[in-house]
């Protein structure tokens, strides 16, 4: 379980993050939904230990993150910012190596060298793991990126924003990849997503943020419909019983 006690970040006089306190349940897809600017990235930042908070205490599996040494947050929880993606010129394989830092120390084990080859097998990468990374599609370069922290072999994985710049296919193609991570491989994924269809289709549970705050959280059930969407997003919004489960329409 991920718990947040009274956490609290401010930028300057006028931007508060919180005070923000929940529990968030282990296993399963964890959606982080809201409009622009609501504090999604910052709260996953402080639960990844990228960022401290001003105030209160973030717990993951009952390790206080900020208090905890570092090699031992690394090997419970990893985080992928929109921010981390490398410019130098790397093979999959090699980027993927990174995830293992924590237990390497960049001296790569047979031990290391399986977990990358699993999570390259797992992204459907294997016949691209030799490729540079500025020779990739977008979508083949996020997926590079995820097998990057599936292979950290954390039991909770941060994701901020991993459909950014993906089109429709690549997509869905990666948010079943990440219910697969989560189904077969039991790993609790924490993911901001503003695409409100895909967190109602793939998530076991919602946390909506406003202005800094916890506006509502619960199931895909409590959370997707006309009164908490068109409440949380600020425009009215239509949940119709689409083919395959609840859909929001919004435009």
């Amino acid at each position: 379980m991920i718990r947040l006690n009274n956490v609290t970040k401010r930028y300057g006089n006028d931007i508060e993050i919180g005070p923000i306190s929940v529990d968030i349940p282990a296993g399963g897809i964890i959606a982080l939904v809201g409009p622009n600017g609501a504090g999604k990235s910052t709260v996953l930042t402080m639960i990844g230990r990228l960022l401290a908070p001003d105030e209160g205490t973030v717990e993951v599996a009952g390790l206080d993150v900020h208090r905890t040494a570092s090699k031992q947050v690394a090997k419970t929880v990893s985080i992928l910012r929109q921010e981390n993606h490398f410019v130098t010129r790397l093979t999959v394989r090699q980027l993927v190596g990174f995830g293992r830092y924590p237990y390497s120390g960049g001296r790569l084990t047979q031990v290391d060298e399986d977990k990358i080859s699993e999570a390259i097998d797992f992204l459907d990468l294997t016949d691209l793991e030799q490729r540079f990374l500025d020779q990739l599609s977008g979508g083949q370069r996020q997926r590079a990126y995820v097998a990057m922290v599936l292979a950290q072999d954390t039991d909770y994985l941060l994701l901020d924003e991993p459909l950014n710049n993906l089109d429709a296919q690549h997509s869905v193609q990666m948010m079943r990849q990440l219910r697969r991570a989560a189904d077969e491989l039991g790993r609790t994924i924490v993911i901001v997503l503003h695409d409100i269809n895909f967190a109602a289709a793939y998530s076991d549970y919602i946390i909506a943020m406003e202005h800094g705050r916890i506006a509502v959280h619960g199931t895909p059930d409590e959370i997707i419909t006309d009164e908490v969407l068109t409440r949380v997003f600020h425009t009215p919004v239509t949940v119709i019983d689409g083919p395959r489960g609840r859909l929001a329409v919004y435009y």
